[in-house]
């Protein structure tokens, strides 16, 4: 197994040199017959080395940061699209560059004719690279071990990566130590969904000892502990869990961030919101802003400002309600903004008054975090940090993510805090925002308030960790 790992790595590496390499090629080539006779002062050999290396570098970056690179990991009109959108952001910044260096405004022609050649590269390298991909590396014969509930559900989620792992095999947890290993040395990997700790524990010594990769579901406190700062007491190794996960000074720079950010956005997306406010107040008249009490650090309620995407009195009855798919209280207008997120605009607003910041986990409203907090009481474990526009489960998850599943990923942003990370989940944002299942409502009878957990039992005061 690791000869294969190891196998996977350097083709993947070969393919990313080689598709970062062609993309520089067409832009060096716009940059040498176009836009360097445009400049004050011509480049030459040595010159055009270094542009070259510059954009190489920058689309290298971004196109790990989209996971554009990552074949036999995403279908392929996922590394298509992650892959286009980070060309797209490398050229823009490169024909800033071009600006500055020129001092006006070359023409983009250029540069647009070598992004539609930087496509059909793209195209024809996902295709040919994650064809013969899949031929040399089949997926993975995976054995699941299940407990608790939604295993359904996770195991459509598993079938969404068919070219990365097949579930030839499942059963749920039991006493029988010795009959799941022996089913465990049939498989080339396990999968440890949702079973109590003691049993997990032993099934992932068992599998480690044995060298067969292991996927573990991890609890609430799995994710706290891998953000906790490793000491040493003499000899003896400790783990330290502060009462804030987020430093004084992380604080200043987060909330000064969040205001000259803020402010930016403001005047470059005004004349959109204009727009947007307009097409609201025509289509029935109604209110253009809907304000809603949701809940942010310390568990504070403020309210939020958001675009109207719903009909006037969408929740005239006071029942608090999830949007779900295809739900009819979404007026025409409301289902384009949705899907655009320009709904999210007015939140900037909410930025710079310091109710929310632009990276934390989404404000939920008041009755929906009770609901919750009955079934899962660590959910107001998210309220240790300022609420988000955008966030890890924003990014990472969709709208209609388990509950349980959102907490998790907020948790992991809330413990492993940083700068940088805020800035990645900022970058990240952009490819969420084109990605229309992200935006998609909850299934009907999906998400009952009283199922948000994914049986986590030993979450609910039976923790033998």
């Amino acid at each position: 197994m690791q000869k294969v790992q190891a196998r996977k790595r350097i083709y993947n590496l070969i393919m990313a040199c080689l598709i970062v390499l062609l993309e520089t090629l067409v832009v060096s080539f716009v940059w040498v017959v176009f836009y360097n006779t445009e400049l004050p002062k011509a480049y030459y050999f040595w010159g055009h080395v270094f542009i070259s290396v510059v954009y190489l570098c920058v689309l290298l970056f971004a196109s790990s940061m989209y996971g554009g690179l990552k074949i036999g990991s995403f279908r392929m009109l996922e590394l298509f699209f992650s892959q286009i959108i980070a060309t797209f952001l490398t050229n823009i910044l490169f024909y800033a560059m071009v600006c500055m260096l020129a001092y006006h405004f070359p023409t983009p022609l250029p540069l647009i004719a070598a992004m539609l050649i930087q496509c059909l590269l793209i195209g024809a390298w996902i295709f040919f690279a994650t064809t013969f991909y899949r031929g040399l590396f089949p997926p993975l014969d995976v054995l699941l071990i299940y407990d608790g509930v939604h295993k359904d559900l996770f195991v459509e989620k598993v079938r969404t990566r068919r070219h990365q792992f097949e579930i030839r095999e499942t059963i749920r947890v039991s006493d029988d130590f010795d009959y799941m290993c022996s089913r465990i040395d049939e498989h080339e990997a396990v999968m440890l969904w949702d079973i109590n700790t003691d049993a997990r524990n032993r099934l992932h010594k068992y599998c480690y000892g044995q060298s067969k990769e292991t996927y573990v579901m991890p609890k609430i406190m799995d994710i706290v502990l891998r953000g906790a700062k490793t000491l040493h007491f003499f000899d003896s190794p400790l783990m330290l869990t502060k009462s804030s996960p987020i430093e004084y000074e992380q604080v200043l720079i987060k909330r000064v961030f969040d205001v000259l950010f803020s402010l930016a956005l403001i005047i470059i997306l005004s004349p959109f919101m204009l727009i947007t406010a307009l097409c609201i107040k025509l289509y029935d008249r109604g209110p253009v802003l809907y304000k809603q009490v949701r809940v942010t650090q310390g568990d504070r309620e403020f309210e939020i400002i958001k675009f109207r995407s719903m009909i006037v009195d969408a929740e005239k009855d006071g029942v608090a309600r999830l949007a779900r798919k295809n739900d009819d209280r979404i007026t025409p207008v409301g289902r384009v903004i949705r899907k655009i997120r320009f709904d999210e605009f007015p939140q900037l607003f909410n930025v710079l008054r310091g109710d929310m910041s632009f990276v934390g986990p989404r404000p939920e409203r008041p009755a929906i975090i009770e609901k919750y907090t009955e079934a899962m009481p660590e959910f107001k474990y998210r309220t240790k940090v300022k609420a988000g526009i955008t966030g890890y489960a924003q990014v990472y998850g969709k709208y209609n993510t388990l509950p349980y599943d959102k907490l998790k990923l907020d948790l992991f942003y809330i413990e492993n805090f940083s700068v940088w990370l805020d800035l990645r989940l900022i970058i990240l944002t952009v490819k969420t925002i084109f990605t229309l299942e992200s935006t998609e409502g909850i299934s009907e009878g999906i998400l009952p308030p009283t199922e948000v957990s994914e049986g986590s039992n030993d979450e609910k005061g039976n923790n033998n960790e």
